[in-house]
C-alpha cells in the first residue's frame, strides 16, 4: 500500500470543497480494513516532513480506528503498530502527541502486559536515555500506563506494583535534576512525572511508596515553594500537581489512623505540609507571592481536613481569624464583572451553576464555623457585622459593592447554622434582613440584586416574625425574575422556588403562576440550567390546579424548548464528531434537556384526572418521543419512557397516539434497547395493562411484545435484571390476556424452564420469576399448562422446587398469587390430576395453609412500606433534625479530632471487611408498592372458603383425603380459615 497515497487521503479530508473530503472519507473506509493500512497511518503521524494537519487527521482517525477495532485487528499490524508507536511520538507535535498518548492507552488497556511482554524493557530504556526527548516519550508512557491500572481492584494491581518498583525511583532521579532548571521543557516533564505519581495514588498507596514517602514529599514541597508567576507558563501547572498529590496522601491516607503510616504521616508529614502551605498564603495575603486560583482551592481543600485532625488543628488555630478574613473573604467579594458584562450566559454557568473554586473556600468557612464553633463561630460573624457596618456608613458615590457582596456570600452559607439548631443567633436575621438584603434588591450593583434573592434562598427556612418583612421580600425577588439581567432573573427564580412554603408566599404567587411559568420558560430559552427545570417542575407540582388551564400551552413551550436544545445539541456533535466524549457544553445542554422531561413528567401526572387535557398533551409530545427515539438519544431515554409510563398510567387508556409509539419502542428495543429493558418496563406494563383490548384482538402487538420478552430471555450479553423484566411482562399477559395467548403458553414454559433445571439461576429474584411465570401459566389455563408439563415430564420436578420456594415468596403478590393457583387446583377433577402428583396431591393443601399463615405479615409489611413512601418528606425533615443534633454533640469537645467523612467511610469499610469475611447474606425480595394485578381486587380467604366448600359438598371423598394426612394444627387452621368471617379478615389483614 502507497504511503504517499494514504496520506493524500488526509490531506483532502479537510479540504475546503465538502464534495472533497466527503470522498476522502468515503476512500478511506473502502480501504481501512486492509492489512498494513493502519501500520501506514502510524508512520504519516511520525513523518515530521509531512503538512501539520494531515498528520493531526490521521492521529484523530487513529486513536478512533484503535478503539473501535484493535480487538479484531489482525496480528501483524498489531505487531508493527507496537513495535513503532512509542518511536513514533519522538517528532511529533504536541496536537499529534496527545492523539497518540489516546491511542497508546487503548493499546495498553488491551494488550498490556501479555500480548505486550516488551513494554517495559523499552519504556526503561526510554527512561533511562541521555536523549531528552526520549525522557519525555518514556514519560508520556508511563502515564498512560499507569492510568491503565489507576482504578483497578487490588487483585488486579501487580502490573503496577512492578512498575512503581522498576520506574518511579529512576524518575524520582530525574524530576529532581529538572527542579534545578528553569526550562518550560523541564516544567511539562516534572508535570507528567507527578500525574502519574497522582495516578499511582489515587486507589491505594503501594508499600513501596510508602517507604520512599519522604523524597517524594520533599520534592513536592519544594515545587510549592518555588516561585512563579502569572507569566510562568507550565510550572504554574506543574506546582498545581504538587498540591494535588500532596494534598490526596493526606486527604486520603493520612487520616483513617488504621495503619501505621496514617500514623505517621498524621504527626510527621502533615505539619510541615501545613507550615508551608500558611507561609504560602501569608505570602499571599502580603501580596509577596503569586498564586494561581487553582493552588488557592488546593490549599483550601488541605485546610478543611486540617481543621478535622487536632494535631493540625492546633496549627491552624492562631491564623483563623487572618484565614477568614484575609484568605476566605477576599476570594468570596465580587470580582467578575468582566465576565458578567461580556458573556452573562457563561457567568451564570462557571458562578451561579458551579464554581468549584468558590465552592472550595466556602467549604472552609463552613467547616470551621461548623466543627470548630466555639472557637470560630461568633468572630466570623462579628467579622462580616463589621463589613456590613463599614459599606452602611460608606458614602453611596464611594461604595464598593464587592465587598459587601462578600460578606454576603459569607452569611449565606451559614445559613443552616444560623437557622434553626437551637441557635442564638436566629433571632437577629429580620433586623439583619431590614437592614442589609432588602434594599439590595434595587442596587445599582446587578451582581448584589443576584446575592439578594442568593441570600434570599438560604435562608428560605427563616420564619419572619413580620409577615410585612417576608412580603417584601418575596416582592424583591419577584422585581428581579424581571431584571435587566440575565444572572439576576437566574437568582430569583432559584430563590423563589424555596420559598413556596411560606404560606403567604404561596397564596401571593397562585394568581400570578402563568406569567411566573412563562418567565420561567424565558428563562430557560436564554440559558441551558437544569436548576431551571427544577424550579420548573416544582412550579408544575405545587400549583398544579392553577396551571391546568393552561396545561397545553404550557406543554407546547416546553416541547419547543426542547426540541429548540436537541437541534443545538445536535449541531454540537456534529462539529465535534471525531470525539467521543461529550464536551463540558454538550452535558450541560444534556441535563438541561432532561430538566425540560421531568417537568413534562410532572405537568402529566398532575392531570391524572384531567383525560382530555392528557389526551391533547400526548399529541403535542409525539414530537419531542419521535426524535427522542429515532436519533437513539440513549441519555434520554429514562426520561422520555417516564414521559410515556405517566401518559399511559394517569389515563389509563393506551390512546391511537400512544400505540403508534409503542411501534417506535419496539424497534428501539430491536436495534440497542435491550440495555434499557428495566426503564422500559413500566412503559410495556402499561401497554399490557391500559391497552388490553388491544392485546386481545391484534395478532401483531402480541407478536412485538413476545419478541421482546424472547430476546431478552435468550441473548447471551443479558444480565438477569433484564431477564427478570421478561419474566414479569410474561407474567402480566398471563394475567390480563385470559383466553387469547393460548399459543404463546408453551413458549413462555419453555423460555422459563431453560432456566429453571438448568442451575443458571444466580438470584433469588431471577428463581422466584421463573418459577411465577410457570404459575402463571397455571392461572391462564390449568389444564393446557399441566398437560404440557406432564409431556416433557417436568410436572414433579417443577412442584418440588415451588413447594420448596413457599418461604422464599415473601410478597404479598408472590402469596395471593400461589394461593389463587392452588385453589384452582383443589378444584381439578381427581381425573385431571397429574399421575405424578397424585400421591402427594395433599401437599398442595399443606402449602396453602402455610401460605395463609405468612400473608398477614406480608400485607403488614406493604402497608407500611406504602406509609413510608407517602411520608417520606417527614421522614427527611427528621434526618436532618438528627443531623443538626449531631452537629450539636461535635461541640462538645472543640480540639479532638473530627472524622472526615471519607475518613469515616474508610474505617467503616476497613472494619466490614474485617468483620464480614466468609458471610453470605440472605436475599430478600422487596416489595414493589407501585406494582398493580388483576389480583388486586381479588380477596384470597373468599376464594379459599368458596374452594373447601365446594369440595366439601360436591366432592366429599376428596376434601376427605386432602385432610386425613396434614396435622392437628393445620386441621385447626383450616376450619379457622374457612369459619372466617369478613369483620376477622380485616382484623388480619
Amino acid at each position: 500500500m502507497d504511503q504517499n497515497a494514504v496520506y493524500q487521503l488526509f490531506v483532502a479530508t479537510y479540504h475546503p470543497d465538502p464534495s472533497v473530503h466527503k470522498q476522502a472519507e468515503l476512500n478511506i473506509r473502502n480501504i481501512e480494513s486492509k492489512p498494513g493500512f493502519l501500520p501506514l497511518v502510524l508512520q504519516i503521524q511520525a513523518s515530521h516532513e509531512l503538512e501539520l494537519g494531515a498528520r493531526q487527521a490521521a492521529a484523530i482517525y487513529f486513536k478512533n480506528r484503535v478503539r473501535r477495532v484493535w480487538d479484531t485487528l489482525n496480528e501483524g499490524d498489531k505487531k508493527v503498530i507496537k513495535e513503532h508507536i512509542l518511536s513514533a511520538f519522538i517528532n511529533a507535535l504536541a496536537p499529534v502527541q496527545v492523539q497518540l498518548t489516546a491511542s497508546l492507552f487503548t493499546i495498553l488497556s488491551n494488550d498490556f502486559p501479555q500480548q505486550w511482554p516488551s513494554f517495559m524493557q523499552e519504556l526503561e530504556r526510554y527512561l533511562i536515555s541521555d536523549d531528552v526527548r526520549l525522557v519525555y516519550v518514556g514519560l508520556l508512557a508511563l502515564r498512560e500506563v499507569v492510568k491503565v491500572y489507576e482504578w483497578k481492584s487490588l487483585d488486579k494491581r501487580d502490573p503496577l506494583l512492578y512498575i512503581i518498583k522498576h520506574t518511579f525511583h529512576p524518575i524520582l532521579i530525574i524530576c529532581n535534576k529538572l527542579l534545578m532548571s528553569d526550562t518550560q521543557e523541564a516544567g511539562e516533564m516534572l508535570k507528567l512525572a507527578l500525574k502519574t505519581y497522582y495516578a499511582s495514588i489515587q486507589f491505594e498507596l503501594p508499600k513501596s511508596l510508602q517507604e520512599s514517602i519522604e523524597p517524594w514529599g520533599t520534592l513536592f514541597l519544594q515545587l510549592i515553594n518555588r516561585p512563579v508567576t502569572e507569566s510562568s507558563g507550565i510550572w504554574i501547572k506543574t506546582k498545581k500537581w504538587a498540591y494535588h498529590c500532596l494534598n490526596r496522601l493526606f486527604g486520603k491516607y493520612g487520616q483513617t489512623r488504621s495503619t501505621a503510616f496514617a500514623r505517621s504521616f498524621l504527626t510527621q508529614f502533615a505539619p510541615n505540609i501545613l507550615t508551608l502551605y500558611l507561609q504560602q498564603i501569608d505570602g499571599w495575603i502580603k501580596k509577596e507571592i503569586w498564586i494561581s486560583p487553582r493552588c488557592l482551592d488546593l490549599t483550601a481543600e488541605f485546610f478543611v481536613d486540617c481543621v478535622k485532625q487536632k494535631v493540625t488543628w492546633q496549627i491552624m488555630k492562631p491564623h483563623c481569624e487572618i484565614l477568614v478574613s484575609q484568605f476566605i473573604y477576599p476570594q468570596l467579594c465580587f470580582s467578575d464583572e468582566q465576565l458578567w458584562m461580556e458573556d452573562p450566559v457563561d457567568y451564570v454557568h462557571k458562578k451561579i451553576d458551579e464554581d468549584p473554586i468558590q465552592n472550595s473556600v466556602v467549604e472552609l468557612l463552613v467547616t470551621l464555623a461548623g466543627y470548630r464553633k466555639k472557637h470560630t463561630f461568633l468572630g466570623i460573624l462579628g467579622f462580616i457585622h463589621s463589613v456590613l457596618n463599614t459599606y452602611l456608613a460608606t458614602p453611596e458615590d464611594m461604595k464598593r459593592g464587592g465587598e459587601k457582596d462578600g460578606a454576603l456570600c459569607m452569611i449565606g452559607a451559614l445559613a443552616h447554622l444560623i437557622v434553626g439548631n437551637k441557635s442564638q443567633v436566629e433571632k437577629n436575621m429580620e433586623a439583619f434582613f431590614v437592614a442589609h438584603v432588602i434594599p439590595e434588591f434595587k442596587s445599582r450593583f446587578p451582581y448584589l440584586r443576584a446575592r439578594a434573592c442568593d441570600i434570599t434562598r438560604h435562608f428560605s427556612e427563616f420564619e419572619f416574625a413580620d409577615a410585612e418583612n417576608l412580603f417584601t421580600v418575596y416582592q424583591g425577588v419577584s422585581g428581579c425574575l424581571a431584571d435587566t439581567e440575565l444572572p439576576v432573573r437566574v437568582q430569583a427564580a432559584l430563590a423563589l422556588q424555596p420559598m413556596i412554603h411560606h404560606d403567604l408566599v404561596y397564596q401571593a404567587i397562585q394568581p400570578n403562576v402563568p406569567m411566573i411559568m412563562q418567565e420561567l420558560l424565558n428563562l430557560t430559552n436564554e440559558i441551558d440550567v437544569d436548576t431551571l427545570a427544577q424550579v420548573m417542575e416544582t412550579f408544575v407540582e405545587v400549583f398544579s390546579e392553577q396551571l391546568t388551564p393552561f396545561a397545553v400551552q404550557l406543554c407546547v413551550q416546553l416541547r419547543d424548548t426542547f426540541l429548540r436544545i436537541m437541534e443545538e445539541l445536535s449541531q454540537m456533535s456534529h462539529a465535534s464528531e471525531e470525539e467521543d466524549e461529550m464536551s463540558p457544553e454538550q452535558s450541560e445542554k444534556t441535563m438541561a434537556a432532561m430538566g425540560v422531561l421531568k417537568t413534562v413528567g410532572t405537568l402529566i401526572l398532575s392531570l391524572e384526572n384531567s383525560p382530555d387535557i392528557l389526551l391533547e398533551l400526548e399529541k403535542v409530545l409525539i414530537p419531542v418521543i419521535e426524535y427522542t427515539l429515532e436519533k437513539k438519544m440513549a441519555d434520554l431515554y429514562d426520561d422520555v419512557f417516564e414521559i410515556i409510563d405517566s401518559c399511559t398510567f394517569s389515563s389509563k387508556q393506551v390512546s391511537p397516539t400512544m400505540w403508534s409509539v409503542f411501534e417506535l419502542i419496539y424497534k428501539v428495543f430491536m436495534d440497542t434497547g435491550i440495555h434499557y429493558m428495566e426503564e422500559m418496563l413500566p412503559v410495556l406494563s402499561n401497554y399490557i395493562c391500559y391497552g388490553n383490548e388491544m392485546f386481545h384482538t391484534n395478532q401483531h402487538v402480541k407478536q412485538m411484545m413476545y419478541g421482546i420478552i424472547d430476546i431478552a430471555m435468550k441473548k447471551d450479553d443479558v444480565a438477569e435484571g433484564e431477564r427478570v423484566c421478561a419474566c414479569k411482562l410474561m407474567e402480566s399477559m398471563l394475567l390480563r390476556c385470559k383466553g387469547c395467548i393460548d399459543h404463546f403458553v408453551p413458549s413462555f414454559l419453555q423460555l422459563s424452564f431453560q432456566y429453571i433445571f438448568t442451575g443458571q439461576m444466580k438470584t433469588l429474584e431471577f428463581k422466584v420469576h421463573c418459577v411465577e411465570v410457570v404459575i402463571s401459566c397455571i392461572y391462564y389455563n390449568p389444564l393446557l399448562t399441566l398437560r404440557y408439563l406432564e409431556d416433557n415430564q417436568w410436572t414433579q420436578g417443577f412442584f418440588t422446587l415451588w413447594f420448596s420456594l413457599l418461604d422464599k415468596l415473601s410478597r404479598v403478590h408472590d402469596k395471593k398469587l400461589s394461593i389463587f393457583v392452588m385453589c384452582l387446583l383443589l378444584e381439578l377433577p381427581p381425573d385431571q390430576i397429574p399421575l405424578s402428583l397424585q400421591s402427594g396431591w395433599t401437599q398442595v393443601l399443606t402449602s396453602i395453609l402455610h401460605i395463609f399463615k405468612g400473608l398477614p405479615k406480608a400485607m403488614e409489611n406493604l402497608l407500611e412500606l406504602e406509609s413510608e413512601y407517602g411520608g417520606i418528606f417527614d421522614i427527611e425533615d427528621e434526618e436532618e433534625d438528627g443531623e443538626a443534633e449531631e452537629e450539636e454533640e461535635e461541640e462538645e469537645d472543640e480540639d479532638e479530632d473530627i472524622l472526615s467523612e471519607d475518613a469515616e467511610y474508610l474505617n467503616y469499610l476497613d472494619e466490614e471487611s474485617r468483620k464480614g469475611e466468609g458471610e453470605a447474606q440472605e436475599e430478600e425480595l422487596v416489595e414493589d408498592i407501585l406494582y398493580e394485578s388483576p389480583l388486586d381486587a381479588l380477596d384470597p380467604y373468599l376464594r379459599f372458603q368458596q374452594v373447601i366448600q365446594a369440595l366439601q359438598q360436591h366432592q366429599p371423598q376428596l376434601y376427605h383425603h386432602l385432610v386425613k394426612d396434614i396435622s392437628e394444627e393445620d386441621q385447626i387452621w383450616l376450619v379457622e380459615l374457612v369459619a372466617m368471617d369478613t369483620k376477622l379478615k380485616e382484623t388480619i389483614d
